[in-house]
C-alpha cells in the first residue's frame, strides 16, 4: 500500500502562506486539527497541501478519506477502511479493526467533507484518537467536531493580495496566457466583491474568454447566475457558487436557515442585541437566537469580529446574497427590512442622547460600527414617499455624528436628500415640524464647509419655520448657528450677540447638552478676539467643569483649546502644551478633524515660542493635508488664520527659506497618525546655534478680510436633540 493517497495538484497552488505556516504548526501541537470555513473558501486545498507537506514526520504515511459524497452514516466506518486501505474478512466490527489498526502506527489522517455526518464522525475520531497515540487527524469541513482536544482552525477569504494572484492566475489558464496579466484596479474590485473566496474567483476567472472583468463585475448583482460552469470532475458540492454555498444551506437546522436569511437585511456588521430585535419572531424567539447565531458562527456562516464598539457579526456578501433569496422566497423581505429601519432608528435616538454623558467614545464608535446599517435605514425610508419623516428625523438625529465623528460630507448628503422629499407646508402653531432638525443640522455643516449660502438657506427657513410653529427650541438653534456663521466671518459684534441670545434662550428652556456648552466656548471665542481674555477664561473654565462634572469629552476639547490660546497669550507655554495635548487625543479619538487640526495648528505656535522653530514648521506641515481634507485652511478667517501667520512668520524668519520649507515638507509627508504622535511626543528640539528663542506677542487682531469662503469651525461642531 503507498504511504499516501492524496490527489496529485492540478494547478499550481497560490498564495496562503500565512495559514500554511499556522495550520502546520497547530498540527504538530496537536493531535486534532480540524479546519472549518464557508463554503468556497479553499479548505480542502489547503489541508491537502499541508498534509503533504508534513508527510515525512509520519512514518506510515498520510491517508486521505473524503467522506462528502458519504450519505448512510452506517457505512462511515468502513469509508475510513477503505481510504486506509484495509480489507478484514473476519467478524470483527469494522470500528474495532480500525482501532487495532491504528493503534501501532504513525499516521496522519485527513478527513475531508464530514459536516454532514458529524454526529457519528465525532465520536468515531475520538474513539480512534484515544486507542492509537501515534495517530494524527486532520479534519476539513463547515463545522467543528467538538471533540475534547481539538485544535479549529478558521479559514478566512483570501487577502485582497492572494485573491489578486489567484485570479490572475486562473484567468491565464483560461485564456491559454503563459503569465496572468498584471492586475488593475477592476480586478481589485472584483476579487473584494467575490468576498476573496477562492471558488467564485476561479469561477469567476473562467468567465474570462467571453467577458472582460467590467463586465463580470457589472453582472455580479446575479453571482449565482453568473458563477456556474465549474470544473468538470469537481466535486459536486464545489462546480457552482450556488451549490456550494447551497450545500452548507442544506446542512443547517430549520431555526438556522430562517435566521441565515432575516440576518441577509443587515448591510454591515451586526451586535447580538440588533440580530434578537430584528430577527426575532414567533417561529425564532428572542431567547433561541443566540443560540442559533451561535450554529451559523460554527460552521462560519456568520463570522465574529472585534470592533472598538465591542463583538460583532457579519456574513460574506456571497453568503448573505444566498440568504436574500431564500428571504424573498418566504415573501418577508419587506417586512424584515422594515425591523430592520426600526432598530437603527432606535439605536441613534439612543446614541444621541448619550453623546452627552460618559459614555461619548462609546457612542462614536458604536455609530461608526453601525453606519453601513444606518445607511439602509436611510435609504428605505427615502424609498417610500410615506416614510419621508422618517428619513428626515434620522438624517437630523445623526446630527453629533455627523458633525462629531469627522462625516461632514455624508451628512450633508442624507440631509439634502432628505430635504429634498416633498416639502411639507409649515402647520398650525403648536404643530411638530418635522423640517426643523435637519434644516438646523444642514446649516450647521453647511457651514462646517464653508458654504454659506446653504447654511444661511437652511437656517433662515428653520427660523422662520420654528416661528410660525411656535418651536422657541428650534428657533434657539437657529439663531445659534446664524452666530457660528457670523463667528467664523469675522463679525464678532454680531456672532456675540447671536450667541447670547441663543444660550439666554436655551437656559430659559431648561436646554443643557453638547450643542449649549459649545455655544458658550464660541461665545469665549468672540471674547477672545475682541480682546476680552479674562472674560474668556471665565467663559470656558465654566464649560470645562460642567463636561468633567458629565463626562462629556468632545467639547471638552474645544474648551481647552480656548484655555491653551490663553495660556500661550500669557505666556505660559508648558500650561498650553498640556493642554493641547489633552485635546489632540480627545479630537484623535473622535475623528475630529477641525478640532485637531487647529490643536496642530496652536501647538505649533506654542513650539515656535519655545524656541524650537524646525518642530514648528513640521507640525505646520503636517496640518496641510488635514486642512485639505477639511476644507479652506482657517475658514478664510483672519482671526484664525493669525496663530499660523504668526508662527510661518517667526520659523521662516530664524530658520531661513530652505530650512523651513524643508521642516514643512517633513510635516507633509507625516500620516495623520504620525503626525499626531508627533505632536503627543512633545519633542523640543535645542535652538540651533544661532537660532535664539522666539518672543511671545500680546494679543493679537489682524485684519478681517472682506469675503470669505469657509470650510469648517473653530468651534467644531454642535447640535444636540432639538424638536
Amino acid at each position: 500500500m503507498r504511504r499516501s493517497n492524496l490527489p496529485a495538484e492540478l494547478n499550481r497552488f497560490v498564495g496562503r502562506a500565512g495559514e500554511r505556516d499556522e495550520l502546520g504548526r497547530l498540527l504538530e501541537e496537536f493531535r486534532l486539527v480540524t479546519v472549518v470555513g464557508v463554503g468556497g473558501v479553499g479548505k480542502t486545498r489547503l489541508a491537502l497541501r499541508c498534509a503533504a507537506a508534513a508527510e515525512k514526520r509520519y512514518v506510515d504515511g498520510v491517508r486521505l478519506a473524503d467522506l462528502s459524497a458519504l450519505r448512510d452514516p452506517a457505512v462511515l466506518e468502513h469509508a475510513l477502511a477503505e481510504a486506509l486501505g484495509l480489507t478484514d474478512h473476519t467478524t470483527r466490527s469494522p470500528r474495532t479493526m480500525l482501532a487495532e489498526h491504528l493503534a501501532g502506527l504513525r499516521l496522519l489522517l485527513v478527513v475531508d467533507g464530514f459536516e454532514h455526518l458529524v454526529e457519528e464522525c465525532a465520536p468515531l475520531l475520538r474513539e480512534l484518537l484515544g486507542r492509537a497515540p501515534g495517530l494524527t487527524v486532520l479534519a476539513v469541513g463547515r463545522r467543528p467536531l467538538r471533540v475534547d482536544g481539538e485544535a479549529v482552525f478558521t479559514l478566512a477569504p483570501m487577502t485582497d493580495g492572494d485573491a489578486v494572484e489567484l485570479f490572475g492566475a486562473r484567468a491565464a489558464a483560461a485564456s491559454g496566457s503563459a503569465a496572468p496579466a498584471a492586475p488593475g484596479a477592476a480586478v481589485l474590485e472584483l476579487c473584494r466583491r467575490l468576498d476573496g473566496i477562492p471558488l467564485a474567483l476561479e469561477l469567476a476567472a473562467g468567465r474570462l474568454p467571453l467577458l472582460t472583468v467590467e463586465q463580470v463585475l457589472h453582472r455580479l448583482d446575479d453571482r449565482f447566475r453568473l458563477l456556474t460552469d465549474g470544473a468538470r470532475g469537481a466535486l459536486p458540492r464545489h462546480q457552482t457558487l450556488r451549490t456550494a454555498i447551497g450545500w452548507s444551506h442544506e446542512l443547517c437546522t430549520p431555526e438556522e436557515r430562517l435566521l441565515w436569511a432575516r440576518l441577509s437585511v443587515f448591510a454591515g456588521p451586526f451586535d447580538l442585541e440588533a440580530t434578537e430585535y430584528v430577527c426575532g419572531s414567533a417561529d425564532l424567539p428572542p431567547e433561541r437566537v443566540l443560540d442559533v447565531l451561535g450554529g451559523l458562527l460554527a460552521q462560519s456562516l456568520v463570522l465574529r469580529e472585534d470592533t472598538p464598539a465591542g463583538p460583532r457579526f457579519r456574513m460574506l456578501d456571497t453568503v448573505a446574497a444566498y440568504g436574500a433569496e431564500w428571504l424573498a422566497s418566504l415573501e418577508d423581505t419587506a417586512r424584515m427590512r422594515r425591523r430592520h429601519r426600526d432598530w437603527y432608528m432606535g439605536l441613534a435616538t439612543w446614541c444621541e442622547l448619550e453623546w452627552f454623558s460618559p459614555r461619548q467614545a462609546e457612542v462614536a464608535a458604536a455609530t461608526d460600527a453601525a453606519l453601513p446599517n444606518l445607511r439602509a435605514a436611510l435609504e428605505l425610508c427615502l424609498e417610500q414617499p410615506d416614510d419621508a419623516h422618517l428619513a428626515l428625523h434620522l438624517a437630523g438625529t445623526l446630527w453629533f455624528y455627523w458633525a462629531g465623528c469627522g462625516r461632514l460630507a455624508e451628512g450633508r448628503h442624507w440631509l439634502d436628500r432628505a430635504l429634498a422629499t416633498e416639502p411639507e407646508r409649515p402647520g398650525p402653531h403648536g404643530h411638530h415640524d418635522p423640517r426643523l432638525k435637519p434644516l438646523w443640522v444642514l446649516g450647521y455643516v453647511a457651514i462646517l464647509q464653508g458654504d454659506d449660502t446653504a447654511a444661511v438657506a437652511a437656517l433662515h427657513e428653520c427660523g422662520d419655520r420654528a416661528r410660525q410653529a411656535g418651536d422657541r427650541v428650534a428657533e434657539a438653534y437657529a439663531t445659534h448657528r446664524m452666530g457660528c456663521l457670523a463667528l467664523l466671518s469675522d463679525d464678532m459684534p454680531r456672532a456675540e450677540d447671536l450667541i447670547r441670545r441663543a444660550l439666554d434662550a436655551y437656559r430659559e428652556l431648561g436646554e443643557l447638552n453638547s450643542n449649549v456648552l459649545m455655544g458658550q466656548v464660541e461665545l469665549a471665542m468672540t471674547r477672545i478676539f475682541q480682546g476680552d481674555l479674562e472674560g474668556a477664561v471665565a467663559l470656558v473654565a465654566e464649560v470645562r467643569e460642567v463636561c468633567e462634572e458629565r463626562g462629556e469629552r468632545w467639547t471638552k476639547a474645544y474648551a481647552l483649546y480656548v484655555l491653551a490660546y490663553a495660556a500661550w497669550t500669557r505666556g505660559d507655554h508648558a500650561e498650553a502644551r498640556g493642554l493641547l495635548a489633552e485635546c489632540i487625543t480627545i479630537d484623535h479619538v473622535f475623528h475630529d478633524m477641525v478640532g485637531l487640526v487647529l490643536a496642530i495648528e496652536l501647538l505649533a505656535l506654542v513650539t515656535a515660542s519655545e524656541g524650537d522653530p524646525a518642530e514648528a514648521a513640521v507640525l505646520q506641515g503636517a496640518a496641510a493635508p488635514v486642512w485639505a481634507s477639511v476644507g479652506l485652511p482657517l475658514f478664510g478667517s483672519g482671526y484664525f488664520s493669525g496663530p499660523r501667520e504668526l508662527c510661518e512668520r517667526q520659523a521662516g524668519e530664524l530658520l531661513g527659506p530652505e530650512r523651513y520649507e524643508a521642516s514643512v515638507r517633513e510635516g507633509r509627508a507625516l500620516s495623520l497618525d504620525e503626525a499626531v504622535d508627533r505632536a503627543l511626543a512633545g519633542r523640543r528640539r535645542r535652538p540651533a546655534v544661532g537660532v535664539p528663542g522666539t518672543r511671545t506677542p500680546r494679543p493679537f487682531r489682524t485684519g478681517v478680510p472682506e469675503t470669505r469662503k469657509p470650510a469648517g469651525s473653530p468651534t467644531g461642531k454642535g447640535g444636540e436633540a432639538a424638536g
